[in-house]
């Protein structure tokens, strides 16, 4: 007979509690029901903001396709359980719905806390919980300007990216002295406050909101007890979370009191059968609202399902978070409550950086930490309050810059084997050796296996140092080196071809290469030296260096002809310029597309027809798009103030300004920009490696988005900007991300990568604080000044039009190329219709 499990509550705890339960040895002998409030499957609230970067709920879903009904589990959701009888061990459900148990597991979670102010639920008053709250979010910010949280802890900031994301300016306002207080101390909370301030959110602390009412300039005004008030169109209230407790008291089970569900270190209930998890539960008087501490808690109740002594008896409750892109981490007790508590405080006015290590009396021991600006230490200084290390002879060097180049730290090999490396998922050292032993051999495999870094994200660092100091152990070569002819980074090759003024490939190679060289390095070298000289891909020396899209100027398509892309700045072009393109296409029977780059595509050009059909496009103004190269390949934009009634300023004139101004620059990888007139975002530059969007205050820019495989919503970089300080931002941040990244690395994954992330990039690029600004933007004018039609150079040359024969010796068309004529045009044959004889043949 197969024990009844019923599992309430299907949030990110209640999922890792069936995770867990499914591959642990008894699951078998259970049968497992589980109810959801909510109409859909656990999602990922971690990352809930990430709904506003293009992500789906779908991209939010934790429940990979089929897991329920491949394990047997019976998932019912949009049924809420409002009854438990534990005389009876039955629940019943708002419909009507009793079922019997012999264990329950209530992992209810939290709401989000509304503080009782007169006007709360007036229209546009919100909280940030759901995906329905966030579908809510997106109706209410289309008939606003201004948007206020209420709350500055850890998920009201969070809620304020969300607010910036949306386009509104924002406002923070937080009943206590400073954002963050039980994570921050003064010290940190001020450089916070002043970051983020820099990013164009209002922060108002000390701001007892005493009623909502009707505003004058706005939807609402905020009245605070102080007698001042601020005015917004939208509300969200993010002022921390209730437990979801409310089947305890039908239930007869003991609360706290202050609510909560209280349980013992078997994570039971006053009734012995009933089980509570994650931000419902109790434990010594604590509620956990993090993830990790919930997971704890749903492994500790599946080992005891399994006849498995185990506890929980508490969790760390450190953090390390990027907040609107600053860098914000809290260790252990960062306000050193214990009277006999030493402090060490270091502060970087200029570059914004705050740390302090907050020590035992003696010195010997880690008590607590906060970091502003700068977490890069955060993982070693963890390792050393968890696993209750000593502390070197001198602790401050533990957050003092290094300017000798040697860091104080703690290597990985002074790690225990018990050292927790990942808490959302509770990997230890020991975990990732046995994954090692295992035959993992990389990140991806301990990810795979362990599940480490896939939660919060905050422990990669952490165990890409200790897996690379493992695998070096076991004689495994952890290289860096781009490939097997040069022993360097794409960033050093840079750098050498930069310095030493090498032109060619030959050059680069006998100085610090060996061999020929292969199709790694060869096209990786030709982008070099595109982005440094603007070298010409048909010079002679560079041709046996290009990948074939570079090789022909075109991208070739599955049929083997080639896709013809003129530029066509802004997405802005003539009726003259639209019939020429009618009339090439016509003329050499090509496919013709508009993409989602406000391009008109010709498709279907076979070889040895690229010079002619190219030579009539210059002749009538185009100029090479260069989809073909990793470069700029497009500045999508709205029709602005120009014609649009709601823009702010004109988008079009501003696009084609960057377009020519950036068009034929190398990089790493392709680019693409884009630039709204207000912030209804028509040309979705939040999802452009470059976006500019227009406001009242002047252009805020932001940078590294993008859509593709893995879509990302681009970082706030700065705003309310003048076009020359604007061009000037832009300028310095193109020519850095050439500079740093990796070989086709994308803005995205480049910026995700990048030790100090957004801060960094914009200590860099706006406050110049590796004093190489000037030096990025003449960098920039050689390429703007050096730059050339990569076309119209080769239909002025002959001899280069004989590099587009389809054959050696004749200049002829390539006769195995077979359409179909669809929809009014030519496609490509299938290869069942090249059989069926169906298709036509072009000659």
């Amino acid at each position: 007979m197969k024990t009844k499990l019923v599992v309430v509550g299907n949030g990110m705890v209640g999922h890792a509690f069936l995770e867990r339960m499914v591959k642990s040895a008894g699951f078998h002998d259970f049968n497992v029901t589980v109810f959801g409030e909510e109409s859909r499957v656990a999602y990922d609230r971690v990352h809930l903001s990430s709904y506003f970067s293009g992500k789906t709920a779908e991209d939010l879903s934790l429940v990979p396709v089929g897991f329920y009904a491949e394990n047997g589990i019976d998932i019912r959701l949009n049924e809420k359980v409002v009854g438990v009888d534990n005389a009876a061990k039955t629940i019943t459900t708002q419909a009507g719905l009793v079922m019997d148990y012999d264990v329950l597991v209530l992992a209810t979670g939290s709401y989000a806390f509304v503080p009782p102010i007169p006007g709360n639920d007036r229209e546009a008053c919100l909280v940030y919980r759901t995906i329905e709250d966030l579908e809510a979010m997106k109706t209410a910010a289309q008939t606003s300007k201004t948007g206020v949280v209420i709350g500055g802890g850890l998920l009201g900031l969070e809620a304020a990216k969300a607010l910036v994301d949306l386009g509104l300016e924002s406002h923070v306002v937080e009943f206590a002295p400073r954002l963050m207080p039980v994570q921050l101390d003064e010290g940190g909370a001020a450089v916070l406050k002043r970051k983020i301030m820099q990013l164009g959110v209002g922060v108002h602390t000390s701001k007892a909101t005493q009623v909502i009412e009707d505003g004058k300039q706005s939807r609402h005004r905020l009245v605070f007890a102080d007698g001042e008030s601020l005015e917004t169109d939208f509300v969200l209230f993010s002022a921390g979370i209730r437990p979801r407790d409310e089947l305890a008291d039908v239930a007869g089970l003991v609360k706290g009191p202050r609510g909560g569900i209280v349980i013992n270190n078997q994570c039971l209930t006053s009734d012995p059968h009933i089980y509570a998890i994650g931000e419902c539960a109790l434990h010594e008087g604590m509620i956990y609202g993090l993830v990790a501490p919930g997971y704890a808690m749903a492994q500790a109740v599946v080992d005891q399902l399994n006849h498995k002594p185990a506890q929980f008896v508490g969790a760390d409750m450190s953090t390390k978070l990027k907040l609107m892109g600053v860098d914000v981490a809290s260790i252990g007790d960062p306000h050193g409550t214990d009277e006999d508590a030493k402090s060490y405080i270091y502060e970087n006015g200029p570059q914004e950086i705050y740390k302090k290590l907050v020590v035992s009396s003696d010195g010997k021991k880690l008590l607590g930490a906060v970091l502003v600006g700068d977490t890069e230490d955060y993982g070693n200084l963890l390792q050393l309050k968890l696993n209750d290390m000593a502390l070197p002879e001198h602790p401050e060097q533990l957050i003092l810059p290094s300017f000798s180049g040697e860091k104080v730290g703690l290597g990985p090999d002074a790690l225990p084997l018990t050292a927790q490396l990942c808490s959302c998922y509770d990997v230890s050292k020991q975990d990732l050796i046995t994954a090692l032993d295992n035959g993992a051999a990389n990140l991806a495999d301990i990810k795979a296996c362990t599940q480490a870094c896939t939660g919060c994200g905050g422990c990669t660092q952490l165990i890409t140092s200790v897996l690379n100091n493992e695998l070096e152990k076991r004689g495994v070569a952890v290289s860096k080196a781009i490939c097997e002819h040069f022993p360097y980074t794409r960033q050093e090759l840079y750098h050498l071809v930069r310095v030493n003024g090498y032109q060619s490939f030959d050059e680069l190679l006998a100085a610090h290469g060996e061999g020929d060289g292969c199709e790694v390095c060869k096209p990786a070298v030709a982008s070099i030296l595109g982005s440094v000289w603007n070298a010409y891909a048909f010079d002679k020396k560079n041709i046996p260096l290009q990948d074939t899209n570079d090789r022909y100027l075109g991208n070739m398509q599955k049929d083997g002809t080639y896709s013809v892309i003129p530029r066509v700045p802004g997405g802005e072009i003539t009726p003259q310029k639209l019939v020429l393109l009618g009339q090439v296409a016509t003329d050499y029977n090509l496919y013709t597309k508009i993409n989602g780059g406000q391009r008109i595509v010709l498709f279907g050009a076979q070889l040895s027809d690229l010079p002619a059909i190219w030579s009539r496009l210059i002749a009538g103004g185009f100029e090479s798009g260069q989809a073909y190269a990793k470069a700029l390949r497009t500045v999508k934009s709205c029709v602005g103030s120009t014609w649009c009634r709601y823009g702010i300023d004109d988008s079009v004139q501003l696009a084609i300004d960057i377009e020519n101004r950036y068009k034929g620059v190398r990089a790493p990888h392709k680019f693409k920009m884009g630039v709204s007139g207000c912030t209804r975002e028509c040309a979705e530059a939040q999802a452009k490696d470059v976006g500019v969007i227009a406001t009242e205050n002047g252009w805020n820019l932001f940078v590294c988005g993008n859509g593709g495989m893995k879509p990302r919503h681009a970082d706030l970089f700065a705003v309310g900007l003048d076009r020359e300080t604007l061009f000037k931002y832009i300028d310095r941040f193109i020519m850095f991300y050439i500079q740093t990244a990796d070989r086709l690395q994308r803005t995205s994954t480049w910026l995700e990568n990048l030790e100090g992330g957004l801060a960094y990039v914009q200590q860099v690029v706006i406050d110049d604080s590796l004093g190489i600004a000037a030096q990025l933007e003449e960098q920039m004018q050689a390429l703007i000044d050096s730059y050339e039609c990569d076309w119209k150079r080769a239909v002025e040359d002959p001899e280069k039009a004989k590099l587009f024969y389809n054959f050696v010796n004749a200049d002829e068309r390539d006769p195995n190329q077979v359409y179909v004529r669809e929809r009014g045009q030519l496609r490509p044959a299938t290869a069942q219709e090249r059989l069926e004889s169906i298709a036509l043949e072009l000659v």
